[in-house]
């Protein structure tokens, strides 16, 4: 026996074990590479249209509205599952999961996690101290900088209402499959990257266009 089509399967896990090394899209086990697998033979997805396609609505234009849309639906399942609690906004459950998750670091690093104006993201912070549900001390590496981490009142008040916050995230990814998300992650996650780059040069409001030409 010549075991050419063993030959040709493990090339494929092989190049299967490299690209999921990569992008994490995959489980590691048998399902994750049957899932690769039906990805490689779906044929291209035929182009959809949109509102305004025919007056000469660019993807551009859609993409950038449906985003904005997709993030009043999830500020709206976020407000419901903080309703009747202790938490005023959904940045400061966020805030918390953030410290929760990464733990211990200084204000400016919660602050750019989440993608917020220094004012705004201090602000939060310090209504998060208030509530006694984060603490900071003075950073041993740079005493300008304050550590914050979040407090063991903190974690209660967090857990108390996560079961909403689970039930609030999952309607937000709505009836795609398993499939679709994980392409849909992957396809975030490369604007993600994209935008961060851009953020994190930190341009004033009046160059930031001219400087992405």
């Amino acid at each position: 026996m010549k075991y050419q089509l063993l030959k040709e399967v493990l090339v494929l896990i092989e190049k299967f074990e490299e690209e999921n090394l990569t992008i994490h899209m995959y489980s590691n086990q048998v399902e994750g590479f049957k899932e690769w697998i039906a990805k490689q033979v779906i044929q291209p997805v035929e182009e959809p249209t949109w509102e305004g396609k025919e007056k000469g609505r660019s993807p551009e234009s859609v993409i950038s509205t449906l985003i904005v849309h997709m993030n009043r639906f999830a500020k709206s399942y976020s407000k419901a599952a903080i309703w009747g609690s202790d938490f005023s906004t959904q940045e400061e459950f966020i805030y918390l999961i953030t410290l929760k998750s990464f733990g211990e670091m200084t204000k400016m690093e919660l602050i750019k996690r989440n993608i917020h104006e220094k004012p705004v993201g201090i602000a939060i912070v310090n209504r998060l101290i208030k509530q006694g549900w984060i603490a900071q001390k003075d950073s041993q590496q740079d005493r300008r900088s304050k550590l914050i981490n979040i407090t063991e009142k903190g974690l209660q008040v967090l857990e108390g209402q996560m079961q909403n916050i689970r039930r609030a995230t999952q309607i937000v990814s709505g009836d795609l499959t398993h499939l679709e998300k994980m392409e849909l992650i992957r396809l975030l996650n490369k604007l993600s990257d994209f935008h961060q780059a851009i953020y994190e040069k930190n341009f004033a409001p009046d160059r930031l266009l001219d400087e992405l030409k």
